[in-house]
């Protein structure tokens, strides 16, 4: 039956804008891209496996010709669009409408080749209204944004997999670089150098209670004799001495003890009462930048699962498109908004006239309009029935933009001069005259109303020459702190600030830098590797164009002005990869001059020996003169959890001696009459119990906990570790529960019998060697989370012949059941409330069924092929095999200017 066939990329998509079309509309999602440049040398058609230029996927020599395969994994997807495609007497391309859904268009139309009218739909929210609208509105494609993102791919494929393979060899094996990968592990090194040349610098200041009339309030000295007192920022950070040209004191701690003494006796004096009335301004909606950074501060959220979840909710039509660089809001989100903040708050809230914003930041583009909620009318956060992490984000985007048409804040700020002898005290307060938009949103707040009470400080009715007496006079010592590591928050920032690559890209670029090791990401800051620091040395001495903020800007505003038709783009990638000063001449050239033993040793300032990378990681190496007189070279193994803004000459000394001495021992176990020792191994510090013998091969090792420092370990608690897992008792079902520390951290047990346990997770405050029976029976009711960090919605039970319970988890496609490691979508329309254990049942056997079966032994067997992966190992080893290959050399004739193909932002290894 004749049918107008619409594609979409993903099936949550695909299920939300059906119940928007008529009945004779088929919707299929194609699961993203569907052709990309080849990802290893299984995907090089046989045809082109000769070529030189096959393992880059991009013919230089023919106008950058790219060469586009179809992913093993996508082979099925194509082939099922195909035939949706033959009854279809019409098509429509619907994905997103950045250049990125321009590209899967592009490639769409290109693979299909359809026989029937095809049209390009596009919207920005899932609506009835938006897609009703859309359906009038079609358009053709838009090649320009096909040439801008071809252009982009292409760019970082020649950057990536030219710059990647000469990190190989002269760092470590494994490494990638990354056309803005490499700007930004650069920032982190920078900031981690600084914190290194950091000096650390004492000051003292003096803090007074003070009462008037019963109210308690807080002054701070600011200067004595009239000379201003040191604070933090009056120092130098790189000499831990007060900046030249700063007219201020320095206080000892002597000085201080001495003052405030004197002064608690003394009589204080009001000399200035300074009101001073001002105003604040609601912040614009979200941008995909700032809503990034404010989930980071507000939720925690990474980047990856900020975009992660506000995916999900645009696809299922709870907010607008989420990547944008726009803060317009349209006339319906105007008066969406502005209903809200009339119903919610009262008019009084109610800015008098629309407020508008305009875009600031740097090469702003692909602007739809603001993050916000979509549709017509904004549905409250308790009306959405979402839960969870998406939850919080869609209030998040809810409150930044009905906030966003409310009042201006209006608040007084207050500050109080008090004398006392040569001492100046200075209170500063603040008062809330009408909270306007704080009542809805407060920047870096989570409770809008708990933010109004933290930030208002009131102070006393005070008058010129009132006196009062203080009730507390305390002296404070401070010391001045280094630089603070980037979070993502702010990382994000400085990458838009500085327009480094495009907001979109932000998520996978930080996602990339974790994955291949260049950072770590702890307690929400990114600390960089010894690798880090390795590859970035050798990028700033040998190609510093490609990791100068500078450079990728105005590199990335070329790539804009492509997408505009004001620069062509196949000049432009000619003028950066070919000619003296092109990419492939200095990689070429510069090859030869680098020393891999000099670009793998990492020089620290106060280190008496060097840190180098090896084939297992950064180790210390140092020369040290042995007991028979002779120099000997002493290399021994860092520790993962040593950064490099941390690693100090007594740290290093610590690791060098153990490995020469051997370990020093903690104390004996008198059960066993075994010494403990404590060691430091490539994953960090641990505790043994004797040494390796021919006996004891291993002996019983135990990890120390996160958080335990080594030197803050006793006898008695490694001993427990060593321990462990430990009986806690029995569980009131049956079975024993235990406590132990395992590969993901501490946790609780309930072993059932037969194999069947149930884990939990230990808590920050809970410690696996004094929790009890009752804190863990607590832990083991708390329901299980599913993938992805998920919690279970409910427990639909226990077939009877099984032993593994199906749970109901709602995931970023839908609703699925789940039991063991079989999962099943459940069907279109099927709500949480609905399903049943019976009908759970029956899709996970679906599913099973559906998985194909084992080829019988002596049946024909398919020709072998490397799946596609996404490791940099297997892509490496197949790009460098195939780099070796002799081929005869090709000519190919090409129209120059034309594409044969465009652009996919899969970010592949090696690529930005």
């Amino acid at each position: 039956m004749p049918h107008t066939l619409v594609i979409v990329e993903s099936p949550t998509k695909a299920r939300t804008i059906r119940n928007f079309l008529p009945k004779d509309f088929q919707v299929e999602a194609s699961m993203g891209h569907v052709r990309d440049l080849p990802n290893n040398a299984s995907e090089i058609p046989a045809a082109k496996k000769g070529e030189k230029w096959a393992n880059l996927g991009v013919n230089t020599n023919s106008d950058f010709e790219p060469l586009y395969v179809v992913p093993k994994d996508k082979k099925k997807i194509v082939k099922e669009l195909k035939t949706a495609l033959k009854d279809a007497n019409e098509l429509l391309l619907a994905t997103d409408e950045d250049r990125e859904g321009e590209s899967i268009s592009w490639h769409l139309m290109q693979l299909l080749a359809p026989k029937v009218p095809v049209k390009r739909m596009v919207f920005h929210e899932i609506t009835k209204e938006a897609i009703s609208k859309s359906l009038s509105q079609t358009r053709d494609l838009d090649m320009e944004l096909v040439h801008a993102q071809e252009t982009r791919r292409i760019l970082d494929r020649l950057v990536g997999y030219t710059l990647s393979p000469l990190l190989w060899k002269k760092v470590a094996w494994g490494l990638s670089a990354g056309r803005v990968q490499s700007v930004a592990v650069r920032l982190l090194v920078q900031r981690e150098r600084a914190r290194r040349a950091f000096k650390s610098a004492s000051y003292w200041d003096l803090k007074a209670n003070l009462e008037k009339d019963g109210n308690v309030f807080e002054a701070k000295l600011a200067s004595i004799a009239d000379q201003k007192i040191a604070t933090g920022s009056d120092f130098d950070e790189t000499t831990g001495e007060i900046k030249k040209g700063r007219n201020v004191k320095l206080i000892t701690e002597k000085e201080a003890l001495t003052i405030a003494e004197s002064l608690r006796s003394r009589e204080w004096t009001v000399e200035r009462v300074e009101e001073k009335p001002t105003t604040r301004k609601p912040v614009p909606p979200f941008t995909t930048s700032t809503l990034q950074q404010e989930a980071n501060r507000k939720l925690r959220l990474s980047a990856r699962e900020t975009m992660r979840c506000a995916q999900g909710l645009y696809e299922r039509g709870f907010i607008t498109y989420m990547r944008t660089d726009s803060v317009h809001l349209s006339e319906q989100a105007l008066g969406a908004a502005r209903e809200c903040v009339q119903s919610k708050y009262g008019k009084e809230y109610l800015n008098e006239t629309v407020r508008q914003f305009s875009t600031k930041s740097r090469n702003a583009q692909e602007a739809h309009e603001a993050i916000r909620p979509a549709g017509e009318s904004f549905r409250t956060p308790s009306d959405t029935g979402l839960q969870g992490r998406d939850l919080a984000l869609y209030e998040l985007i809810w409150k930044r933009t009905v906030a966003s048409q409310m009042t201006e804040a209006r608040l007084t700020m207050l500050s109080i001069d008090i004398k006392a002898g040569e001492a100046s005290f200075r209170s500063s307060g603040k008062r809330i005259d009408f909270a306007g938009f704080f009542r809805a949103y407060v920047e870096g707040s989570d409770d809008p109303e708990a933010a109004l009470e933290g930030q208002e400080v009131l102070l006393p009715a005070l008058q010129v020459g009132d006196k009062s007496l203080p009730k507390e006079v305390e002296a404070l010592g401070h010391q001045t702190q280094p630089p603070a590591r980037y979070s993502e928050a702010s990382l994000v920032k400085m990458l838009e600030k500085e327009g480094i690559g495009r907001p979109s890209t932000y998520a996978s670029i930080i996602g990339t830098i974790v994955d291949r090791g260049y950072s770590t990401l702890q307690n929400n800051s990114l600390t960089p590797t010894f690798t880090a620091f390795a590859v970035t040395a050798l990028l700033e001495e040998h190609f510093p164009d490609l990791v100068d903020t500078s450079f990728t800007a105005k590199m990335e505003s070329t790539l804009d002005e492509i997408s505009t038709g004001k620069v062509k783009w196949l000049p432009y990638l000619e003028s950066f990869y070919k000619g003296n000063k092109g990419l492939e001449t200095q990689v070429q050239k510069r090859e030869g001059d680098i020393d891999p033993g000099v670009s793998r040793t990492i020089d620290l300032e106060g280190l008496g020996c060097v840190v180098r990378i090896g084939r297992f990681g950064a180790y210390l190496e140092s020369k040290q003169v042995g007991e028979n007189g002779e120099e000997e070279l002493i290399k021994a193994t860092l520790p993962k959890e040593i950064t490099p803004g941390e690693l100090d000459e007594e740290k290093a000394n610590q690791i060098l001696k153990q490995k020469v001495d051997g370990p020093e021992s903690l104390g004996v176990d008198h059960e066993t009459g075994d010494d403990i020792y404590l060691l430091f191994g490539q994953y960090g510090p641990y505790v043994q119990r004797g040494q390796v013998s021919e006996e004891v091969p291993k002996p019983k090792r135990a990890s120390l906990p996160k958080g335990v420092k080594p030197e803050d370990l006793t006898l008695e608690n490694a001993i427990g570790l060593l321990r462990l897992p430990r009986l806690l008792g029995d569980h009131p079902d049956g079975g024993k529960v235990q406590a132990g520390l395992g590969r993901f951290g501490p946790y609780v047990v309930w072993d059932k019998g037969k194999g069947e346990k149930d884990y939990r997770s230990l808590k920050a405050d809970d410690d696996v060697l004094l929790i009890a029976l009752e804190r863990a029976m607590e832990l083991l009711a708390m329901p299980k989370r599913g993938r992805g960090g998920r919690t279970a919605l409910k427990d639909l039970g226990t077939p009877k012949d099984s032993e593994d319970k199906i749970q109901l988890f709602d995931g970023p496609y839908g609703l699925y059941v789940k039991q063991g490691k079989v999962n099943a979508s459940l069907p279109e329309g099927k709500k949480a409330d609905d399903i049943t254990l019976e009908e759970a049942i029956e899709l996970l056997k679906e599913k099973t069924a559906k998985k194909s079966p084992r080829k019988k032994s002596g049946s024909k067997k398919p020709k072998k092929s490397t799946a596609k992966t996404n490791t940099e190992t297997k892509t490496k080893k197949s790009v460098s095999k195939n780099a070796t290959e002799k081929s005869k050399k090709t000519t190919r004739t090409t129209k120059t200017g034309r594409l044969r193909a465009s652009a996919v932002r899969i970010i592949k290894p090696g690529e930005s």
